[in-house]
């Protein structure tokens, strides 16, 4: 089983941690895309007009300039073959 992994509160938020190790008793395929900075307030929005990037941290780890929206379609779309 496949888990994608995502917050509102940043790629270096201390829950997102806690979940890696949760999800990692489920599967061993735990990927995790999240927000480069803090984004809460912005769960359900989409950007628009300003270009996504993402930045590798580790094999299945990715710290995205966006929304938690724009993680996780990034990494269904892109980041996760």
């Amino acid at each position: 089983m496949r888990i994608l992994l995502t917050n509102d509160d940043g790629i270096h938020a201390p829950g997102l941690e806690c979940l890696v190790r949760i999800a990692a008793q489920l599967s061993d395929d735990v990927w995790i895309a999240a927000p480069e900075s803090e984004q809460s307030g912005a769960s359900h929005s989409l950007s628009l007009n300003n270009p996504l990037r993402s930045r590798r941290l580790s094999e299945r780890k990715f710290a995205v300039t966006g929304t938690p929206t724009d993680c996780v379609i990034l990494a269904v779309r892109h980041l996760i073959p």
